[in-house]
């Protein structure tokens, strides 16, 4: 039984973005849809639910297509994007490795 998911007004509105962009970079670029669903590795009905904002793609393989047209997802060179991913490992290895549900309820009553 296939399960219905929800997704914010935001989420919706980001991977809108993210596929506009896409589909003008491939524009651009002078790429048909079929030439850079063959390049990323992915079926032109793929690349199609990407491009219009479909939710439901892996994101490895939406970064991959955005990195393939010219997309930057993020506003870094690469040594700053490896130097915040080691500070975020940093960051990581100090806070707890999982959360769990807290067994007590508070007591607030003032």
């Amino acid at each position: 039984m296939k399960r219905t998911r929800s997704y914010s007004r935001v989420t919706k509105q980001a991977l809108s973005i993210l596929g506009k962009l896409i589909k003008v970079g491939r524009t651009e670029r002078g790429l048909t849809a079929a030439e850079l669903a063959d390049r990323a590795g992915i079926t032109r009905k793929t690349l199609r639910k990407i491009e219009y904002g479909e939710p439901g793609s892996e994101v490895g393989i939406v970064f991959e297509v955005a990195s393939l047209v010219g997309v930057r997802l993020f506003e870094y060179d690469d040594h700053t994007l490896q130097m915040h991913n080691r500070h975020l490992d940093e960051k990581l290895t100090l806070l707890p490795r999982s959360v769990r549900p807290s067994r007590t309820e508070a007591d607030d009553d003032f």
